[in-house]
This record gives structure tokens, C-alpha cells and sequence, in this order.
């Protein structure tokens, strides 16, 4: 990070750097299409050969405040980033902060361009880890406090998250040893996140511990549709498996319906798990056996993790947050009480 004796660059620096005036840097920063698109390609390629990146806390600074936060996810599809969502931007209202949000769409993910404009128009960014490559990110943390959230430890990067592979191993042990099931499979793809990859690795440390072979995961995304996927795979192979552990409750819950609208019985022809438990996993027939996590707080502690660092306040390691494993009908558990109204 630049020092006192070593200032960083500035716009300036882009302008002279680019052979254009400052007023063109900035309206390239803004996204404005009034510049041609070999100006815009000139400008950039300064902005990466210097390493720039304008920074709100100066301005933040001057009136005695900082303004905002930056929140950067795939999308709002779902519990889960909706839940993150809500407790990072009411630890943003605590703290009489705005929140701009940006979603990483796959047919328009964040460059280097984008995100350059999306740092410089707040003070601190958390990511959700896996969204952006480690080079743009590198260069932003150089700048302004960053947080990767549910990632892994990257070298240079902070990063918060929930434990994974402890619980996954946890809930995929039960299955084998409390309901005698031997031919799990694993419904997910490790490739689509650091947490989903983690559980994987717990999945397979169960199975690897009791000398059972450890079957290719089904693959796929997170979402109900992915779910319904899996189930017709199992489905056209004849069912080789007596569980299923699911990389998250929207899988598990949609492969469940698909399964039974089949046929097939939960938890008596398979059993089935997910993570995360969200609402509806308690109000299901087999209730849902899953992993709670605190979603909702991870949000807000990533919001205030990021006002820490901004103000200078002195920063404290909250450590990886706690999951645990809620057992219902779906594994062959006997059903729990029905939640209070």
C-alpha cells in the first residue's frame, strides 16, 4: 500500500500516463459513453499499468464520515444471498451507512473496469468468495479494506466465513452410522464455491474414514432447478445410492419433491440432507435434516468488520462463525415438535 513517502498514483498520474486530460479519466471511471472506445482502452490500460484506484475515503475524510459500503454478489436468487443481503445492509443502517450492491451476472461478470468503478465509489467491499479473480481484488485491497465472504484464506486477502467441512463430515456420518445407509452421493459441484467445496471435502472425509468408496459428486449449481437435475440423473441410472448430501436446502428440498413425485420414498428408499436450513426446511414433510448456519450474521459482521477498518478502530478476529447440524425426518430421524407459530 502507498505510504507517505511514496504516494500513490493519481488521476493525474492516469491522464499523463493515457495522453488525455483528467476530465477523460474520470468519465471513463463513471462509465460515461461519450468516450471512444480506443480513448476508453487507452485510459484503462493506464489505470492497470499504475495500478489506480480512486478511493471515496478522501472525500469520506473531509466531511468527517465515512458514506458507504460495497456488497458484491452473484445474485438474489434465494434464501441464502437474500438473508446475507438483510443482515449486511441493517448492520449498514446501525451504523448510518448506505449500501451499493453489485451483482456479477454470468454473461457480464466484473472486470477489472467495473469493479474499478464500483471501489471507487465507496469505502470499504465485501465479496463473496470465488466471484472475482485474485488479481482485481489484489489490486483493490491495496487501496480501501476489502473482506472475501464465505471463501477460503487467500494470501493477502481477509476473509470471514462459516465452518463447513467439520459439520458436513458430521451430518454425512450420521447418515452412515445412525441409518446404516453405505452408497451416499453428493449432490453439488465443488467447483461452483469455496463453502460448497469445503463441504464436499467433509462429505468425502466421512466416506474415506469408514473405507467407502467416494462416488463423483452429481454436479451442478445451487439453485431448486439444479435439484430437480440431480434427481432425474439419479433417476436414469437406476438410483445407485440409499442418500443424498446436499451442497445447500434448495437442492435438497427441490431433488426431494422430483424423487417423491417419482415414486421413491425419504427418508425409506434414501435419505437426504441439505445446509443452510432455511424456513421451509422445518415446515416440509420429512422435515429437512440440514446444517444452520447464521447467514444473516455473517452479513452483519461483515459490515461491521468493514467499518472497523475504515474508521481505524482497532480490529478483532471473530474466527470462523459456527454451524450445526439439525437432524429432522429426512435422514430417518423421528420428526421434531413443529415449530412454535
Amino acid at each position: 500500500m502507498p505510504t507517505p513517502e511514496t504516494p500513490g498514483p493519481t488521476i493525474y498520474s492516469v491522464a499523463d500516463a493515457a495522453g488525455v486530460s483528467i476530465a477523460t479519466v474520470s468519465r471513463v471511471l463513471q462509465g460515461s459513453a461519450s468516450v471512444s472506445a480506443r480513448t476508453r482502452e487507452k485510459v484503462l490500460a493506464a489505470v492497470d499499468r499504475l495500478d489506480y484506484m480512486p478511493r471515496a475515503s478522501a472525500r469520506s475524510l473531509a466531511a468527517g464520515q465515512h458514506e458507504a459500503l460495497g456488497l458484491v454478489l452473484p445474485e438474489l436468487h434465494g434464501p441464502y444471498f437474500s438473508e446475507l443481503l438483510m443482515g449486511f445492509e441493517e448492520a449498514a443502517a446501525g451504523l448510518d451507512l448506505s449500501v451499493v450492491l453489485a451483482l456479477v451476472e454470468p454473461d457480464r461478470p466484473l472486470d477489472g473496469a467495473r469493479f474499478t468503478r464500483l471501489a471507487a465509489g465507496v469505502d470499504g467491499l465485501a465479496v463473496l468468495g470465488g466471484l472475482i479473480p485474485d488479481d482485481v481484488l489484489r489490486r483493490a485491497t491495496r487501496q480501501k479494506p476489502l473482506l472475501v465472504v464465505a471463501g477460503e484464506g487467500t494470501a493477502g486477502f481477509e476473509a470471514l466465513a462459516a465452518e463447513n467441512t467439520a459439520s458436513a463430515e458430521q451430518v454425512t456420518a450420521h447418515v452412515l452410522d445412525a441409518h446404516g445407509r453405505t452408497r451416499p452421493v453428493f449432490a453439488g459441484d465443488p467447483e461452483v464455491a469455496p463453502d460448497v467445496r469445503l463441504r464436499f471435502e467433509g462429505f468425502t472425509r466421512a466416506l474415506e474414514r469408514r473405507g467407502l468408496p467416494v462416488p463423483a459428486p452429481l454436479g451442478g449449481g445451487l439453485r431448486e432447478a439444479d435439484g430437480v437435475d440431480a434427481a432425474e440423473r439419479l433417476l436414469a441410472t437406476g438410483m445407485p445410492t440409499d442418500a443424498v448430501v446436499c451442497a445447500n436446502d434448495e437442492i435438497a428440498l427441490a431433488l426431494t419433491a422430483r424423487l417423491t413425485a417419482a415414486g421413491l420414498a425419504v427418508p425409506g428408499d434414501l435419505a437426504v440432507t441439505g445446509w443452510d436450513d432455511v424456513m421451509a426446511a422445518s415446515y416440509v414433510r420429512p422435515g429437512l435434516t440440514t446444517v444452520r448456519q447464521p447467514v444473516r450474521d455473517l452479513g452483519a459482521l461483515a459490515a461491521h468488520q468493514l467499518h472497523e477498518r475504515i474508521t481505524g478502530a482497532a480490529p478483532h478476529d471473530p474466527g470462523v462463525l459456527e454451524t450445526r447440524v439439525v437432524l429432522r425426518g429426512s435422514c430417518g430421524c423421528p420428526e421434531p415438535a413443529p415449530p412454535a407459530p
